[in-house]
């Protein structure tokens, strides 16, 4: 994971900016902790963390990217920004009052290593994910035009129960999850934000800027599927793709997993 972001991280904030209905919902998962000592875990440049920090709450920032570190470096130093890995946090036990994780856990080499060092180094407060899992994934309508590339992101992304239970293991008792659906105006380029915009798909950079893309595709088919995506939207056809791939059960998850 840090090869692949200490390549793409010069270029991500030009599309992955903090969406600003997900930093709402996500200080709202947090929840009062939101005023106290904070975590974000893989914080990547920190697009997040820094909008978090705006509202409230004394925050560190985690990635193992100095890339993408250098970055978030940039937004200030009222942020303490750490290089580290999810698995081995250079912290205390009960440090911080919460946590969060956006998008990243199916990075990580070891889930359940690293659900165990977050546990260890709260202390009575939350830890919550915004993740992608192999279910919903599955429904993306996305898959028709790229299925290898999909193929080898559904052989790296966990199940949501797979995720529940590592928590588990780690020692968090109380575990909630919240569907969340893709919004038409979503700021934060993530790899389904073309859901209801296809033609998003169409720019390099923000291929570029979803990890899917810049790490587990191949250009013949990234152009091919390219082709027949823009084929299908000139003749019409990609309403009748979309629809063939509902996703009632949302995009992307919330999980909150309290001690």
């Amino acid at each position: 994971m840090t090869a692949l972001y200490d390549r793409i991280g010069s270029g991500y904030d030009g599309t992955r900016c903090a969406d600003p209905a997900l930093v709402e919902r996500l200080a709202g998962w947090l929840g009062p902790a939101a005023e106290g000592r904070l975590l974000d875990l893989a914080c990547g440049t920190g697009n997040y963390t820094a909008a978090l920090a705006a509202r409230g709450g004394r925050w560190t920032g985690v990635d193992a990217s100095e890339t993408m570190l250098r970055a978030a470096r940039a937004r200030g130093s009222e942020i303490d920004w750490r290089r580290a890995e999810a698995g081995a946090l250079p912290f205390p036990d009960t440090t911080f009052d919460g946590a969060l994780c956006t998008l990243a856990v199916h990075h990580f080499p070891d889930r359940a290593t690293a659900f165990r060092e977050v546990r260890r180094v709260l202390d009575a407060g939350p830890f919550v994910l915004f993740v992608c899992d192999v279910e919903r994934t599955r429904r993306f309508w996305l898959r028709a035009y790229f299925p290898r590339m999909f193929a080898r992101i559904e052989a790296k992304e966990p199940t949501e129960a797979e995720m529940v239970g590592e928590l588990e293991a780690a020692g968090f008792r109380e575990i909630d999850a919240e569907p969340w659906f893709v919004p038409n105006d979503l700021a934060d380029h993530v790899l389904y934000c073309g859901k209801e915009r296809p033609e998003l798909y169409f720019d390099p950079a923000i291929r570029a800027g979803i990890s899917s893309f810049a790490d587990l595709s191949d250009e013949d088919e990234v152009q091919s599927g390219l082709e027949r995506l823009r084929a299908d939207i000139e003749s019409g056809r990609i309403k009748d793709v979309m629809a063939a791939s509902p996703t009632p059960e949302g995009d992307y998850l919330f999980l909150r997993a309290r001690n």
